[in-house]
């Protein structure tokens, strides 16, 4: 993906490092404390409530909220371009209607683990296989230990306890997820490297795709909508763990490369743990504590050579 970043001049120099920061790592992980709470959030709705529905209520309010806040502005695209939209749609369609069901079957735990560690590697290989980019072998290393890391940080315990879910048809389910989450990662860049705006780009990547799994909403059971956890519930994941949270993601997008940046949400598991800790007052095995800082080391390394490159004037 070609650098998006404009050089600076020489006497700017002293600022580029900071810049370049927060402009690709900072919003990716800024976007993760929100997608961190998704899980969580859908296993809140009242109970009865299809797991489908209560993703796909939330992207169709989400997809709006993206849709109108880009203020109208036309995506002027060729007639390839907006099949690669549709086709993203699609792939954002696909998300809520795996991801959540997978949750349902196997814990929050371990989809996000299959998810989050399936996701990177397949945004590898359709970037290697479409010729954009050969991964390096930094970037494999990086994601080979955020992986291992998110591993041991979320099913350690549940491993070592014996008591982790294993249900092979959440696990597939949660293998689709994160296939879908590559496709339309490496779409949204794509089109965003072709110069058209980000926030257009997923506007209406986002808006078709509420559109399309509207149905899933009105041909099932609506009534857990109709109260007051519902209601928070699909509010919460419309607004948050997407326009919020996908706004940064595609301004991320600009300035970094759709692989790192989807490496770069191992940090969505580790700020969970986190949290748990600080603010509900859990606490973490060592086992944990080394997948935390498995990851974190992981996802400094990914950062730390994007920046200078950039400070280099190079792309990727």
């Amino acid at each position: 993906m070609p650098n998006r970043i404009t050089t600076l001049p020489v006497s700017s120099s002293t600022r580029r490092p900071r810049s370049s920061f927060f402009s690709g790592p900072l919003p990716i992980l800024a976007a993760s404390v929100f997608w961190g709470t998704t899980g969580t959030a859908s296993s809140l709705a009242p109970a009865g409530a299809p797991a489908a529905a209560i993703g796909s209520a939330g992207l169709v309010l989400g997809g709006l909220l993206l849709l109108v806040s880009n203020g109208g502005a036309r995506l002027r695209c060729t007639r390839a371009e907006h099949r690669l939209l549709l086709f993203g749609a699609l792939a954002i369609a696909g998300y809520p209607l795996t991801f959540y069901p997978a949750v349902a079957r196997t814990g929050v735990a371990v989809a996000t683990v299959v998810t989050l560690g399936s996701a990177p590697v397949f945004a590898g290989l359709l970037a290697w296989m479409i010729g954009r980019a050969r991964p390096s072998r930094r970037w494999l290393c990086a994601t080979a230990a955020a992986v291992l890391g998110c591993g041991v940080l979320v099913l350690g315990p549940e491993l070592t306890g014996g008591t982790a879910p294993m249900n092979v048809v959440g696990i597939a389910l949660a293998a689709v997820a994160g296939l879908s989450y590559a496709v339309y990662s490496l779409i949204s860049a794509k089109l965003i490297a072709r110069g058209h705006a980000s926030n257009s780009v997923l506007g209406r990547m986002f808006g078709i795709g509420g559109l399309l799994v509207l149905p899933v909403v009105l041909c099932t059971d609506m009534s857990w909508l109709g109260t007051l956890r519902g209601a928070a519930v699909a509010v919460h994941l419309a607004v948050f763990p997407t326009f919020v949270a996908y706004r940064l993601f595609g301004y991320a997008l600009r300035h970094t490369t759709a692989q790192v940046v989807i490496t770069m949400t191992f940090a969505e598991p580790a700020v969970a743990a986190i949290l748990g800790v600080v603010v509900l007052g859990e606490r973490l095995p060592i086992v944990a504590w080394c997948g935390l800082v498995l990851v974190a080391l992981a996802l400094v390394a990914l950062a730390a050579p994007a920046r200078a490159r950039r400070d280099r004037g190079g792309g990727r």
